[in-house]
C-alpha cells in the first residue's frame, strides 16, 4: 500500500503547529509555574521536608571560630602607653542549632526558641583551650568606667573589694576558662550586694551566656498568606520594639531571623535581619553576583555606614552615644557594661582607632563579612558573620587598679560564623531549585524551535511532493482525443 506523502506532510505540519502553540504557552505560563512552585517550596511548612528541615534543624555544618588579642603589655598599658596586641587563634567550635516549642498559629505566624550548642574541635584550630592568654579584665575595668560617676567614697571601696579578691586590671587564663567560665568570688559577692550589676550568676566569661542558651522566643511569618513576609519578625520575647536605644527607628525590629530570607530577590534587594546578640536590627546590601556549586548567588556585604556614628550617618544618631565611626555601642543591653561592637580589627572603622593599639592589620578578605543567597529562594548558600567585641578602658581615680590608662576602646576578641551548604543536600537544593526549572525554562524554547522546524519542513516536503505529481487533467483530455480520432478511423472503413 502507497504511503500518501503529501498527506504525511499535513500531519507534521499540525503536529508542528500544536508543538509552537504548547511551547508559546510555555513561554507565558512556565515562569508563573515556577514561581509557584518556589513559593509552595519556602512557606514554612512542615510538608516541605526540604526547606522545613534546613529552617527547623540547619542540616549544614556551622563552626565558631574564636580569636583572642593577647596583650603583649599590660604593665605600660597602666603607665599610659599604647597596647600592644597579637592575634591568637582560631579557636574553633561546632555550632549545632536547633528549633524546638514550635508553635503555628492561625495568623499565618509561627513561634519557636532556637538553641545551641557549641562543641570544641581540636582538629580545626590553631591551638588548645588550655593554651594561655592574656585580656583585660572585663570585671574590674568594665566596672570602673561604670562608676565613673559615683561618688568618691564608693570608688575607693570598689577598689578595695577589687584587692581583696585579688582581680587585677588583666586576666591570664586559659582559652577555655575565658570563653565559657571561670570561678569567681568577686562574681559571687557583686552578685549579693549588687544585684545586676554583671550579666551572670555563676561562671564569668565571655561566651558563658551563649552555650546551652536559646536566642528568644521568635515569632515570625511562615509565608502562607502572602510570600514576601515568609520569615519576617513579627515578635520577639513578645515584643514588635526594641526597649535599648534612643529613636524609634532604632528600636525597629526589622526583617527576618538572619538564617532565611523571602524569595524572588533582585539586585536591588537589602537583607535585613534582627541580631538578639547585637541588640538591634541589621541590613546588608547587595555586592556582587557570583556562584557556588553550579547554584547562582548573590553577595551581600555590611555597607559602611552599618556601625557609623550619628555624626557620619544621621540614621544611626538614635544608637549613640557614639565614639568613632565603626562603633556600636551596647551597653544599653549589656547591664551598662562599656562594650562596643565593631568589624575585626576596625575594618571599615575611623582609622584613628587604629593608632590607638598596636598589632591590627584590617582587611575586607578576612574580616569584613557576607552572606551568599540564593535570590530565587532567598536561602543562604555560604555565609560568614564577623564581629568583634571590644571594652572601652580609661584611668577612673579613686581606682587605683586602673593606673593611668588612657582612653582607648581595646580590642579583646573576635570571632566569625560560618557555615555553607555542602554535601547531599547541595545536590537536592540544586536538582529541586535550579536544575528542574532551568530545565523547564529550556524545554519551551526547545518545543518552539521543534515547532517551527517541523512546520518548516513539512512545508518544504508537501510542496515537493504536490510539484511532482502528474497532470491527471490533460492526460484525460489526451485519451478523450485519441478514442475520439480512433472512433471516427472505425466509421470510414465501414463506408468504404
Amino acid at each position: 500500500m502507497a504511503i500518501n506523502k503529501s498527506k504525511v506532510a499535513v500531519g507534521f505540519i499540525v503536529a508542528g503547529g500544536l508543538t509552537l502553540i504548547f511551547g508559546a504557552i510555555s513561554v507565558i505560563v512556565g515562569p508563573t509555574v515556577i514561581s509557584n512552585q518556589v513559593v509552595k517550596h519556602t512557606v514554612i511548612d512542615p510538608k516541605n521536608d526540604l526547606t522545613y528541615t534546613m529552617w527547623k534543624d540547619i542540616p549544614v555544618p556551622f563552626f565558631m571560630s574564636v580569636y583572642f588579642f593577647n596583650v603583649l603589655n599590660p604593665a605600660e598599658i597602666l603607665k599610659g602607653e599604647k597596647p600592644m596586641v597579637e592575634q591568637r587563634g582560631p579557636y574553633v567550635y561546632r555550632k549545632q542549632c536547633q528549633k524546638e516549642n514550635i508553635t503555628f498559629h492561625p495568623n499565618g505566624t509561627v513561634s519557636y526558641r532556637e538553641y545551641r550548642q557549641y562543641h570544641f574541635e581540636p582538629s580545626m584550630s590553631a591551638g588548645n583551650e588550655s593554651d594561655v592568654v592574656t585580656i583585660p579584665n572585663m570585671l574590674v575595668l568594665g566596672a570602673s568606667v561604670m562608676m565613673e560617676n559615683l561618688p568618691y567614697v564608693l570608688r575607693l571601696m570598689m577598689s578595695a573589694t577589687f584587692k581583696t579578691f585579688k582581680e587585677g586590671p588583666f586576666l591570664t587564663k586559659p582559652v577555655g576558662e575565658l570563653m565559657w567560665g571561670y570561678d569567681s568570688g568577686l562574681v559571687d559577692f557583686l552578685n549579693q550586694y549588687l544585684p545586676g550589676m554583671i550579666p551572670t550568676s555563676g561562671k564569668f566569661g565571655l561566651f558563658s551566656e551563649f552555650n546551652n542558651s536559646n536566642t528568644g522566643l521568635f515569632t515570625v511569618f511562615t509565608g502562607k498568606d502572602d510570600i514576601r513576609k515568609v520569615h519576617r519578625v513579627d515578635s520577639w520575647n513578645g515584643l514588635t520594639e526594641l526597649p535599648y536605644w534612643r529613636t524609634a527607628q532604632s528600636n525597629m525590629i526589622n526583617g527576618t531571623a538572619g538564617q532565611m530570607w523571602p524569595p524572588f530577590m533582585t539586585k536591588e534587594s537589602t537583607l535585613p535581619f534582627y541580631s538578639p546578640d547585637a541588640c538591634r536590627s541589621m541590613e546588608l546590601v547587595y555586592q556582587r553576583p557570583g556562584e557556588m556549586n553550579g547554584i547562582p548567588l548573590y553577595r551581600y556585604v555590611a555597607p559602611k555606614t552599618l556601625f557609623a556614628n550619628g555624626t557620619d550617618y544621621a540614621p544611626n544618631e538614635g544608637f549613640c552615644p557614639c565614639r568613632q565611626s565603626g562603633l556600636l555601642n551596647v551597653s544599653s543591653c549589656r547591664h551598662n557594661s562599656p562594650v562596643f561592637i565593631s568589624h575585626p580589627h576596625f575594618f571599615n572603622a575611623d582609622p584613628v582607632l587604629l593608632d590607638y593599639v598596636q598589632g591590627l592589620n584590617p582587611s575586607e578578605e578576612k574580616h569584613g563579612l557576607f552572606i551568599d543567597i540564593h535570590p530565587q529562594t532567598g536561602v543562604p548558600l555560604n555565609v560568614s558573620i564577623r564581629l568583634q567585641l571590644n571594652l572601652y578602658m580609661k584611668k577612673v581615680s579613686g581606682i587605683t587598679e586602673t593606673g593611668k590608662i588612657s582612653d582607648v576602646v581595646m580590642p579583646m576578641i573576635w570571632f566569625e560564623e560560618n557555615g555553607y551548604i555542602d554535601g547531599p543536600i547541595v545536590n537536592t537544593f540544586r536538582t529541586n531549585l535550579v536544575v528542574l526549572p532551568t530545565v523547564l525554562e529550556y524545554l519551551q524554547y526547545i518545543l518552539i524551535g521543534l515547532g517551527l522546524a517541523t512546520i518548516i519542513i513539512a512545508a518544504v516536503v508537501y510542496r515537493k511532493v504536490k510539484s511532482n505529481q502528474p497532470d491527471h487533467s490533460n492526460l484525460s483530455d489526451g485519451i478523450k482525443c485519441s478514442s475520439a480520432e480512433e472512433r471516427d478511423s472505425l466509421l470510414q472503413d465501414d463506408m468504404n
